[in-house]
């Protein structure tokens, strides 16, 4: 006699209209079979491949979110107190940085302004015939004014801040100047937006650094680890700018160089020279702190005017640079400054269009970029080729980054305090109004955003209102670098000797995170407690739920 479990199964079957001991593949199954076996690839199981594959899947995952400030949230998550970061500023380059930067930002160096300026001499010529005049008195009336201020100011202000005042006053001046008289036959600079003293940041992983001492002896002491202790390891970089001006437009300018027909980013080897500067920045005098990554190039992201046509950099560090450089280097520390300027405010703006330095660009952006002192001029031509500078691509990335650079060019001999301007150059004011006329111009055929949500690019398009007003506020929190309410977890010296090195506390409770194994660095940006809904307040009614409020961190929705 059969058991019940079998008439029950055998009715099961029944049910289901097909006989589970059929070799005939199921509807679903038909096309599982081709004639050539497929096999899946073959994944190496080493903790420096898994390690790798790791990467690349959260790579995608920032490459598939829909908006700009959700890409550069998510760079953000795996740290809660932010990275440990090689600060990068515009008021400090010390000796040898150079070679430093020039690896730092992938970038090969060349003096003088590249071929593509030529055709814009002649009119160049002409213009500064009519509006000579105009310029040098705006010149004289405002270093002059600046002179007899400062005298009689006497020492209340310092130098440095004496030499910005005046340089902003006379970059603003003839910014005014220039494009009140070209505007008329240039359009393109009737549609400019100017910044001052506008907020220029950028964040990039740099790859290829020797690891120091702590690192590899951490490694060492342990097992599994001691044969990757001398790998090299990403280096987290952060600049902060303040340029004196900036200038904006809706399109882009147009590469400076193209060096093929089928990829315009591809350049060759013969033609750049990069240093191999792979020691750490700490080497140099860099300084280090703990703090979120930012990514801002003066502007927010969704405003209509997004590529950079001009900026003017202060160069007051030069007044210093006796104190801590005993080598008259400026010539190479004002280089180093265009390569790094430029590049951080391009990588700015290639962060807003959706690239990112984990996914690279998919056509060249220009810019150009001027330092002075007011007396002093220098003028760089940067393209950037490419964003992927961390260690899985130092090595295999076969584009660079191109900068053109001139050598510091005096504006004038004297300005006396009538005003009268002694030894005026022209060659000068030729190299500014070059800059001024090369004109932005659209890309037909370019996707200028792939890697963005045609409906969602930025959060404040998001339709569902939650998720936009949580997503605002937390960029907007995060891009301000405000401390957290409870500081980063530290080991006192205290506890350093007594309770690691020599433990003589063996019956204290253990109640701090190094007592319970918790590495606090570790602690990713959706990890906190969540907001309490107060039972007065609550949608459903005081004993409904959820009791705490939902989170829309940054998830892949396309």
């Amino acid at each position: 006699m059969l058991s019940h479990n079998f008439h029950r199964g055998f009715g099961r079957l029944q049910r289901y209209g097909h006989r589970a001991f059929s070799t005939r593949p199921l509807p679903s199954q038909e096309h599982e079979y081709t004639a050539q076996p497929e096999y899946p690839p073959i994944q190496e199981v080493g903790f420096k491949a898994q390690k790798k594959r790791e990467r690349e899947s959260w790579h995608k995952r920032i490459e598939r979110l829909s908006s700009v400030e959700e890409k550069l949230f998510e760079i953000n998550m795996p740290k809660y107190y932010g990275y440990k970061t090689s600060m990068l500023t515009d008021e400090k380059f010390p000796y040898n940085s150079k070679p430093f930067l020039q690896y730092a930002t992938r970038t090969s160096f060349q003096e003088g302004l590249p071929a593509f300026y030529n055709p814009l001499k002649e009119e160049a010529a002409k213009i500064l015939e009519s509006i000579r005049g105009d310029l040098e008195d705006t010149i004289g009336f405002e270093l002059s004014l600046h002179k007899h201020l400062a005298g009689e100011q006497g020492d209340a202000d310092s130098r440095v801040e004496r030499e910005e005042v005046a340089t902003r006053s006379l970059l603003l001046q003839l910014n005014r100047t220039i494009t009140n008289a070209l505007s008329a036959s240039h359009p393109h600079l009737s549609e400019i937006e100017t910044d001052v003293d506008p907020r220029h940041e950028a964040f990039w992983f740099l790859g290829g650094i020797a690891p120091p001492k702590l690192v590899r002896k951490i490694k060492e002491g342990q097992e599994w680890q001691k044969q990757y202790a001398n790998d090299p390891y990403d280096r987290n970089i952060q600049y902060i700018g303040k340029p004196y001006l900036a200038l904006r437009h809706r399109h882009l300018l147009d590469p400076l160089e193209v060096a093929g027909e089928l990829d315009a980013l591809d350049i060759k080897q013969d033609k750049v020279e990069v240093p191999d500067f792979r020691y750490d920045p700490l080497t140099l005098g860099y300084m280090t702190e703990f703090r979120h990554a930012t990514t801002v190039p003066g502007f927010w992201p969704g405003d209509q005017h997004e590529f950079g046509l001009l900026s003017f950099q202060r160069r007051s560090h030069a007044l210093d640079r006796q104190r801590y450089c005993a080598i008259n280097d400026l010539e190479e520390a004002l280089h180093a400054q265009g390569i790094l300027s430029s590049y951080a405010w391009l990588l700015g703006q290639a962060c807003y269009q959706g690239f990112s330095v984990f996914n690279d660009v998919t056509y060249p952006i220009t810019t150009q970029t001027v330092i002075t002192d007011g007396k002093h001029w220098s003028f760089y031509a940067y393209q950037l080729n490419t964003t992927l500078l961390h260690t899985d691509q130092v090595d295999v990335n076969n584009r660079y980054n191109l900068c053109w650079g001139t050598k510091e060019l005096p504006l004038f001999d004297s300005v006396e305090e009538s005003g009268k301007v002694n030894g005026l150059r022209d060659d000068v004011l030729l190299h500014l109004i070059m800059f001024y006329l090369n004109q932005p111009k659209q890309r037909p055929g370019v996707d200028l955003k792939p890697y963005l949500c045609p409906k969602e690019p930025y959060i404040a398009l998001i339709e569902e209102e939650k998720r936009r007003v949580f997503m605002e506020e937390a960029y907007k929190r995060l891009v301000s670098n405000r401390p957290r309410h409870r500081l980063v977890p530290e080991v006192y010296l205290w506890e350093k000797i007594y309770k690691i090195d020599h433990k003589t506390r063996p019956m204290e409770p253990k109640r701090r995170p190094f007592e319970l194994g918790e590495n606090m660095y570790k602690r990713r940006m959706d990890e906190h407690a969540l907001k309490y809904i107060p039972r007065a307040v609550r949608p459903d009614g005081p004993k409904s739920r959820p009791k705490f409020e939902a989170t829309y961190y940054p998830n892949v929705r396309r």
